[in-house]
């Protein structure tokens, strides 16, 4: 047998191991091993070791649990809660009011916290009674809340968009860059289609009764100052000074990290239980991404070396194919495997493999990790495995999982939408790398 077929082998059987339920990290090592041996040798073993020292070298992969303490901690001090009761009474005599403040609540908050569970769950306990209590409509206000939780693994600082960067070669605050507006953009295609749907049927997001609107405007400014303007400005300065070149990715969580910790206790909300929960939450986070991130590295590593990817590349680009063809193909593939898979697996082992095949198609490197990124934001919301779909249903148990997964596959449809305006009109991602790094 071929090294080249020895690596296919290799592929479906982790491939077929991970749909058994068998570990990814662990599965990774072991493969990686057994069939790195059977290759190349002894030599196996030098090449672990020289990939996981080499990602423990890599100062970005630092940032991830500074930024993931970040997002835990301004969960635990409620800003989250304030922020949406500031747009809530802002909006009241609005129609479909609550859509569009989970909308703005979730975009902002996706700047601060990149865990999509964390992101829907909260949506999901401040405003589903609420809307329950004024009759929105389930499967619209479902659809939103799980919409809008998932804006939280595009819209930078991303844990996703931290760890893509050196597995794809490229810039993290080039794609920090890449993402702002694609992400505003599915934010904004969120609210519009709500709002266009209470505009024909009233009757799925009437105003807020007069009881629960704020008793005066001075009170509606005071909630915003207080729920907005504090979060707010620890967020753009966090991500402005990366973006600006003042710092790294790095030294930006970390200034995150510490802002959030004085803004807890600035809240009155910092408390030894508190604080020892985020701390462990940040570990556990941090620490299945990392080792992921170490044994995915040492797997490709073993698969490139048995020259598989290269193979796979060459008889893809011998079908002759235009580029834009097979981008779309490659996205197809991702959409598919992101139903029973995680983005982790998906970064750090399915788009290695492709990436021969997209540097041979001459394809942008940053156009395609923001197209990734996207694409599997959707995923968060397709039905079977749509892991939002539990969460909400988790925090919502009178909601029926069937309204939350038709208000899902409406919202599905509308991040197909935008990824398909992101694949035709690369500019929406290329156009603020280009104006601020020119």
């Amino acid at each position: 047998m071929t090294s080249e077929a020895l690596g296919l082998v290799l592929l479906l059987t982790l491939l077929v191991a991970i749909f058994v339920g068998f570990p990814i990290a662990f599965t990774l090592i072991v493969l990686g091993f057994v069939f790195g041996y059977i290759g190349f040798g002894l030599l196996v073993f030098q090449l672990m070791t020289y990939q996981v020292f080499s990602v423990m070298q890599e100062p970005v992969f630092a940032a991830v649990p500074l930024f993931v303490f970040m997002g835990v901690l301004l969960e635990q001090a409620g800003l989250m809660d304030r922020l949406f009761q500031a747009f809530r009474l802002l909006l009241a005599p609005v129609r479909g009011s609550l859509y569009l403040a989970v909308t703005f609540t979730a975009a902002i908050f996706a700047a601060a916290t990149g865990i999509v569970g964390a992101s829907v769950t909260l949506l999901g306990v401040m405003a589903a009674p609420t809307m329950i209590r004024s009759g929105y409509d389930v499967r619209l206000s479902a659809g939103v809340i799980a919409a809008g939780g998932t804006l939280g693994i595009l819209i930078p600082p991303s844990v996703m968009l931290v760890v893509m960067g050196p597995v794809v070669g490229v810039s993290v605050v080039e794609l920090f860059m890449a993402a702002i507006v694609p992400g505003l953009l599915l934010a904004s295609l969120f609210a519009v289609y709500a709002l266009v749907r209470c505009f024909f049927q009233p009757g799925l997001g009437p105003p807020l009764p007069k009881e629960e609107r704020a008793s005066s405007f001075a009170l509606v400014l005071r909630e915003f100052a207080l729920g907005l303007v504090p979060p707010a400005t620890l967020v753009f300065s966090s991500l402005g000074s990366i973006l600006a070149g003042l710092a790294t990715p790095t030294e930006g969580a970390a200034m995150g990290a510490f802002g959030a910790l004085v803004l807890t206790v600035a809240y009155r909300r910092l408390t030894w239980d508190r604080l020892v929960r985020a701390v462990l939450q940040t570990l556990e986070v941090s620490s299945m991404v990392l080792y992921l991130v170490a044994a995915s590295n040492f797997f490709g590593a073993v698969f490139s070396r048995l020259g598989t990817p290269t193979m796979i590349a060459q008889t893809m680009a011998q079908l002759q194919l235009p580029p834009f063809v097979m981008l779309l193909m490659i996205n197809v593939l991702i959409f598919l495997l992101a139903w029973p898979l995680e983005w982790v697996p998906i970064i750090l082992i399915i788009v290695p493999i492709l990436l021969p095949l997209v540097r041979e198609l001459k394809i942008d490197l940053v156009w395609f990790s923001t197209i990734v990124a996207v694409n599997l934001q959707t995923a968060w919301l397709s039905p079977p495995v749509a892991l939002s779909a539990y969460f909400l249903k988790g925090v919502v148990p009178q909601w029926d999982l069937r309204d939350i997964y038709a208000g899902m596959m409406q919202f599905m449809i509308i991040q197909v939408v935008g990824l398909l305006l992101v694949l035709l009109f690369p500019q929406i991602v290329l156009w603020l790398p280009s104006v601020v790094l020119r």
